[in-house]
């Protein structure tokens, strides 16, 4: 009987892995890797440093409820402040001596007999880990579209993930690809500064008003020096994305009021925005609120009324050598693209990141795409033991990822827990509990605007290969935490190695 290197590997450097890097210490089990491909800790927020760049819901919520920052400087904070908390996250829990930087995960298979994960990394040796915990996110690995032409491009090109700092944009004619959430904080951080600024819009996006505001330094040391306060504002802040998002979103049957009075606030918003009415039109979404994550800001609409900035709403028919050919038969001059084109959120090689063997040689994602995606309480897979894979369907809650954090960690606690307890060394969820929770979650999601509303020409990344909008799991985010630290044991096989002779 072999033992592994490591009690718990955790792949991802990011707040998910850190959460769980928190938990499983807290549990008494110290002996963890973590491996991280990129060069330093906070994952989206590392990987992300275009201008503009700032969280779309309020600070107070965007942070472990158990570390609360009380010294953020705005109502929402920049990305380099979150990429400072993930600093700070690491370095008060001590996190970086268990960290491998430049690792770059290829595979991971489960050894059957030994009961361990072996996980494979580019250039370096194998290691092994009794628990594999994959924490990679699903904004992980960018997208680059598939546009004829693109290769022939001469200019500079970059997508956003992998912006570049020492390229000056000033007096630049820019092309921004994409009018997802990246691009409706990029184009008005950008159109100040170049000559010609052309945003190439597939799907407009709903946008909400932001009230996002400095936090004056005495709010900030009320938090600090009295922290139910802070919590307090972090209470009132998940109640309304509840009602924004849950509610409105998930619960469209039984509250379609709530999705529809939010088109009409935006819509009202994008009246006052924009005076022009073809132009207003153009802008204006033609799928239900909720079918795509909306967005907040205060200036993506009225960048549209400057003088050098042109929504071009015709398609792409290619890209050439200095610029972009629409379908129109119009060549838009261009000397730099930019891609806001996101992530590969259902695709090999980002859920999972990389290729998963369980027992008898299954392939998880192959797994997925021949049943279908599933995965109880969207953290563990039967026929894939000691894996809790947080990049998984039905796994992210509410707006906040940091409530999907908080609920696996529990949900670790509890099953990894009683393993450890009773001296178990493998843990794997039923395929009774994994069945029914999935057709649950299936249930629920007639009663979503995923169903019931207009979401066809939406290009939402909630909805997978197979149609189904997974992303998000349709229940109330209080319901999630709750049920995490309650999991029912008999929802899992414990099963322990036989003691050597």
């Amino acid at each position: 009987m072999q033992q592994p290197q490591f009690e718990a590997v955790i792949i991802g450097a990011g707040f998910g892995g850190m959460g769980m890097a928190i938990q499983l210490r807290q549990m008494g089990i110290h002996n963890i890797c973590i491996l991280e491909e990129q060069s330093d800790v906070g994952g989206t927020w590392h990987i992300n440093q275009y201008p503009g760049l700032s969280v779309d819901i309020d600070s107070v919520t965007y942070s472990y409820s158990f570390e609360p920052n009380p010294f953020w400087s705005r109502t929402f904070a920049t990305g380099d402040e979150l990429k400072r908390y993930a600093v700070h996250v690491a370095e008060k829990y001590d996190l970086r001596p268990l960290m491998r930087f430049g690792s770059l995960v290829e595979a991971a298979q489960y050894d059957e007999e030994n009961h361990f994960w072996t996980v494979w990394c580019r250039d370096q040796a194998p290691i092994t880990g009794r628990l594999l915990i994959v924490a990679t996110g699903y904004l992980s690995h960018p997208k680059i579209p598939d546009i004829k032409g693109l290769d022939d491009f001469r200019g500079k090109m970059m997508h956003t993930a992998k912006w570049e700092h020492d390229y000056d944009l000033k007096g630049k004619r820019v092309a921004i690809i994409g009018t997802g959430a990246t691009s409706v904080q990029l184009a008005p951080a950008i159109a100040p500064i170049v000559q010609h600024l052309s945003v190439f819009q597939r799907t407009p996006v709903w946008v909400m008003p932001k009230t996002d505001v400095p936090i004056p330094k005495a709010v900030q040391q009320l938090f600090y020096r009295l922290p139910i306060t802070q919590r307090l504002a972090r209470y009132a802040s998940s109640s309304a994305l509840e009602m924004l998002m849950v509610l409105a979103v998930l619960h469209y049957q039984e509250f379609p009021i709530l999705a529809r009075s939010a088109e009409q606030i935006s819509k009202r918003f994008l009246k006052l925005q924009i005076k022009d009415p073809i132009l207003r039109q153009k802008l204006l979404p033609n799928y239900s609120f909720g079918c795509k994550r909306p967005a907040r800001s205060n200036e993506y609409w009225p960048t549209f009324n400057r003088n050098n900035v042109s929504l071009v709403t015709e398609g792409i028919e290619r890209i050439v050598a200095d610029g972009i050919i629409t379908t129109d038969g119009k060549h838009h001059p261009i000397d730099t693209l930019l891609m806001a084109t996101g992530f590969k959120v259902w695709d090999r090689g980002n859920t999972p990141a990389f290729e998963i063997t369980g027992k008898n040689g299954l392939n998880l994602f192959d797994f997925w795409m021949e049943q279908r995606f599933q995965a109880y309480e969207g953290l563990t897979i039967p026929n894939f033991p000691n894996l809790f894979n947080m990049p998984s369907p039905f796994s992210f809650t509410g707006l906040s990822y940091f409530f999907t954090i908080e609920a696996h960690m529990r949900h670790l606690q509890r099953i990894v827990g009683k393993m450890y307890a009773q001296g178990s060394t493998e843990v794997e969820v039923t395929e009774q509990a994994n069945r029914e929770f999935r057709a649950k979650m299936m249930d629920n999601m007639q009663k979503t605007v995923f169903v019931l509303g207009n979401c066809s020409e939406s290009n939402s990344y909630y909805f997978n290969s197979h149609g189904e909008a997974l992303f998000l799991r349709p229940t109330t985010t209080p319901l999630v935490l709750w049920n995490a630290a309650r999991i029912p044991y008999t929802h899992y096989h414990f099963r322990a190695l036989p003691m050597p002779a």
